[in-house]
């Protein structure tokens, strides 16, 4: 059984929105092409609380992009984005959402960041995809979405290391590139084992 994991293919991640991936929206159309050559689809969704700690505006004298320390590590600091409700948390419109098998919401925990589709950012707190995935009898995966660097790269990694086979289709994601972060993720997800395409 293969999967498709489309990640984050959401408003605010697209140009106009809070925090914009360069040409986020053009591959809209590709991911839902691609959708019925798979046995499950599943979407992602980054869906925070207003106020969250992940946002810059919920620390005084800090700035988006800047990065701080959290209690389980290094967290870049976001501009507030994907509200909970918000048109800006909502998938792109253009996004055949009634093709998921399921919708994974992640990021609602106030005090945690959640960028990987698996685990919240302390590595451990899941988020019950992999449990949903292996009673399905799914071993493959295909990552798509937003961004390369972050949640893709993220989610791709945790799946290559709870031994799923995983590929990502480069032409259907997008990245933001915060000084170096895409090559960066680029050598991580190879060297966890992960095939990019």
């Amino acid at each position: 059984m293969h999967a498709l994991i489309v990640i984050d293919l959401q408003t605010d991640f697209c140009p106009g929105g809070a925090l914009a991936v360069a040409g986020g929206d053009e591959i809209v159309a590709p991911v839902n092409a691609m959708m019925p050559e798979f046995d499950a689809v599943i979407l992602t969704q980054d869906w925070h609380p207003a106020g969250h700690s992940s946002f810059a505006s919920s620390h005084d004298g800090k700035a988006p992009f800047e990065l701080t320390e959290m209690p389980y590590g290094p967290q870049v600091l976001w501009p507030d984005h994907c509200v909970i409700g918000s048109s800006g948390a909502a998938f792109h419109p253009e996004l055949e959402t009634d093709r998921a098998d399921l919708v994974i919401r992640k990021g609602f925990r106030p005090a945690i960041d959640s960028y990987s589709a698996f685990f919240e950012n302390d590595h451990s707190t899941p988020t019950g995809l992999e449990g949903y995935l292996r009673t399905r009898g799914i071993r493959r995966l295909t990552m798509v979405g937003l961004a390369t660097d972050f949640c893709v790269n993220f989610s791709a990694v945790d799946a290559a290391k709870l031994g799923f086979d995983v590929t990502v289709l480069e032409s259907a994601c997008r990245g933001i590139d915060l000084g170096g972060s895409l090559a960066a993720a680029r050598e991580g997800m190879r060297a966890a084992g992960v095939t990019l395409t």
